[in-house]
């Protein structure tokens, strides 16, 4: 038996029985999901008050047109690539112990890349005028390019979510009597027909080998032109031919702290710990040193390289960051965020589940301000003077509204995963019977 999974000896009926007790709408999850609509229509308030009264709500000014907004839309579509290298490359190199996981993978990569395409039109003063990017966007625009693979990466992770979800999807159909009506119209209509032939499963494991091929590069085009939003301008911290990579290894790392996070919260409240066991934790914890690892190089490679050249602007730029107004910030992310959890995580004590999660809010949060670093700054360093505006211009600082707003792109990523984890298994349930039943053999 794979030594990940529980070595006790678990059953069909006992696999079926863990995984699907808990869809069901019980009056926790109803209070839970009440709070979170709640606090999602009070930040709705906020983005109406937006729309009403434009942009000016904001802190966002001519210097800085993209602030927190934009450094969200970038943390999204890096969180979201977590799919990609559990489902895709975990996956098809044949890597046992990743199969309980894949779809934990799936469910946090599928929430964040749809809720990321949204945060676009939060930065947009005129969300009606959307229509235009596909209507005259041109081709020679990174925008319409990042559109573009958003979309399709949202397609496909969707199809990866589904596809390997209908024998499940069937198995609800047939043994889930008391939920409700609806809930059991909506099985019949997703299983598309689904009687486990040897056929079906043949196809089944055919356009999912395609999809997990496929999702590779659509996956590293999307982080890649994100960062080329970037790179392809001539501002000091922008202008970087590596940021494609950079922003690609530090996708990784947000992604497999959002995995964790999600792991132990599905562990503890689904009772799952036969199925999610210590050692998947431990091999996630392996796998996040080894990706903060590489994202420290291009940390490092991001300061020196500008650093020894010191050319006036990518002076400012560094000096900003080391000791400068941002200062606090960086050293926060960087020590706090990366590198002192980098270490921590190191000693195996550190990668049993509480701490490991306690230690991915972290790297979590420290990701999402790292985007912060990345957006902001420079956009205050511009290489013509500041000068004959407003002194709120000379600096950033977020207001109540693009808060309220952005906490709502959070609010509406918990709720998709909520809901979806309570409508189908958030276990693989053929996956796991199939790899038990094939070591019993």
């Amino acid at each position: 038996m794979n030594d990940t999974l529980s070595k006790e000896i678990l059953t069909d009926d006992q696999i079926e029985q863990d995984l699907l007790k808990n869809i069901n709408w019980g009056n926790k999850f109803k209070l839970w999901l009440a709070f979170l609509a709640v606090s999602l229509i009070i930040c709705l308030y906020f983005y109406y008050q937006q729309i009403e009264h434009g942009l000016g709500v904001t802190g966002l000014h001519d210097y800085v047109s993209w602030g927190i907004y934009i450094s969200n839309f970038v943390f999204f579509v890096a969180t979201s690539l977590i799919g990609m290298l559990i489902s895709s490359v975990l996956g098809l190199m044949n890597v046992s112990w990743v199969k309980p996981l894949a779809r934990i993978a799936e469910l946090v990569a599928v929430a964040f890349a749809m809720v990321a395409g949204l945060i676009i039109i939060t930065d947009m003063g005129r969300p009606d005028r959307l229509l235009n990017v596909f209507m005259h966007g041109r081709v020679q625009s990174p925008i319409v390019w990042d559109i573009a693979v958003v979309v399709t990466y949202v397609a496909i992770s969707i199809l990866l979510l589904y596809i390997p979800l209908l024998p499940d999807i069937a198995l609800c159909r047939d043994k889930l009597k008391n939920v409700p009506k609806w809930q059991q119209k909506m099985y019949k209509i997703l299983a598309l027909g689904w009687k486990g032939k040897a056929k079906q499963f043949k196809l089944m494991n055919n356009y999912t080998r395609i999809l997990l091929i496929l999702i590779i590069p659509i996956a590293l085009s999307i982080h890649t032109v994100t960062s080329w939003l970037f790179a392809m301008t001539l501002r000091s911290g922008w202008d970087s031919p590596i940021f494609g990579p950079y922003f690609v290894s530090g996708a990784f790392v947000a992604g497999c702290a959002a995995v964790i996070i999600t792991m132990y919260f599905f562990q503890k409240n689904y009772k799952l710990d036969k199925y999610i066991t210590i050692d998947h934790f431990d091999r996630m914890g392996r796998l996040l040193v080894l990706v903060a690892l590489v994202y420290v190089y291009f940390n490092i490679n991001e300061i020196i390289v500008p650093a020894y050249k010191t050319n006036t602007a990518d002076a400012k730029h560094v000096q900003e960051m080391l000791s400068g107004h941002e200062s606090i910030m960086f050293w926060m992310v960087q020590l706090g965020g990366l590198i002192i959890p980098f270490l921590l995580i190191l000693f195996r004590p550190m990668r049993r589940p509480l701490p490991l999660m306690l230690i991915s809010i972290v790297i979590l949060t420290g990701a999402w301000f790292k985007r912060v670093l990345i957006v902001v700054p420079t956009q205050l360093a511009p290489y013509y003077p500041i000068q004959n505006v407003p002194e709120k211009w000379t600096h950033y600082m977020p207001t109540v509204p693009e808060i309220a707003i952005t906490t709502g792109s959070f609010i509406l990523v918990l709720i998709i995963m909520s809901v979806l984890a309570k409508l189908f298994p958030v276990i693989p349930i053929w996956e796991i019977k199939e790899e038990i039943n094939h070591n019993k053999n």
